[in-house]
């Protein structure tokens, strides 16, 4: 019962459902979540631990990034059957609808403020 306890915790908070419509649109980065979500950088990094606990969603670096993905192939058929339950749930909510139209106009070199490092001379 734990496993089971522990995927409908992550399920539980609405931010944590709206990570996941969004990543229904593509790969995201901490940064573009943060900015869609009005939420501190680390509010949404504890927000996708949970998720990355449960196996919903996996992390890949790309360069200067850390993108999040839905996970299509996880491990366990709750966690499968699940997540394919949320992503058709509400795609005809109001937030959801507008967090997802964000996702395809988030900016990441705009909004990440990611500078290249000095080098000493």
């Amino acid at each position: 019962m734990r496993r089971e306890t522990k995927l409908f915790k992550a399920l539980s908070d609405p931010n944590r459902i709206r990570i996941i419509k969004m990543l229904q649109e593509r790969e995201l980065c901490v940064c573009e979540i943060a900015d869609i979500l009005d939420l501190a950088y680390s509010t949404v990094s504890k927000h996708l631990a949970v998720l990355r606990d449960t196996e919903m969603i996996l992390d890949r670096k790309a360069g200067k990034w850390v993108n999040y993905r839905l996970n299509p192939d996880a491990g366990d058929e709750q966690v499968r059957e699940l997540l394919a339950l949320v992503q058709q749930w509400l795609n005809d909510d109001a937030t959801v609808r507008a967090d997802r139209a964000a996702v395809r106009s988030v900016d990441r070199d705009i909004i990440c403020n990611i500078t290249p490092k000095k080098e000493n001379t």
